[in-house]
């Protein structure tokens, strides 16, 4: 039973497409009507604030977690229901990886890239056997899922990369998932 998701998302906002922003705010949504609780990044800007804020203001619970040198360059979320600062970038993913039962990867750049691949690789080593989502929104990882057919056909993948994750298009598709 998924009580805690994870959400890996873009401290940015999208240039220029509302779509997006549309679909992390349907997700939080979907959190609360689930009543699942959000452990995402500790901003307060972009999607990840995006997704908190839906949630906060929904009456959900939201942990955040954030390193203390991001603390100053990404502005810390302090609204959040609980909110833990941690040393170091890898002490941040433990720490969401550990109390987390799923993990949905929205689009983001390449620390959101950097958490999906750790995850991935923790799941195919048997480190984390949860589920991990991918909202592939308008072929936004089109470009990535294409690499791992790549990296299959030159034999640099122990597994089938497509039986570790879930590709949905839309939150929608979520829905009957957890």
């Amino acid at each position: 039973m998924v009580r805690k998701i994870c959400v890996f998302c873009g401290s940015n906002k999208p240039k220029n497409n509302n779509e997006i922003e549309n679909e992390v705010k349907t997700l939080g949504k979907l959190l609360l009507d689930k009543k699942i609780d959000l452990v995402y990044g500790g901003a307060k800007i972009g999607l990840m604030g995006i997704i908190a804020d839906t949630i906060l203001l929904g009456g959900g619970y939201v942990t955040g977690i954030i390193p203390r040198i991001l603390s100053k360059k990404e502005i810390i979320n302090e609204d959040v229901s609980k909110l833990i600062i941690v040393e170091t970038m890898h002490e941040r993913k433990k720490k969401m990886y550990d109390i987390s039962d799923a993990f949905i990867v929205l689009p983001g750049g390449i620390g959101t890239l950097e958490e999906f691949s750790e995850i991935l690789t923790w799941k195919i080593l048997g480190i984390k056997n949860k589920p991990i989502y991918v909202l592939n929104l308008n072929g936004y990882y089109d470009f990535l899922l294409n690499q791992f057919q790549v990296m299959k056909e030159n034999n640099f993948l122990y597994s089938d990369i497509y039986k570790e994750i879930t590709i949905i298009k839309n939150i929608k598709e979520l829905e009957k998932l957890i």
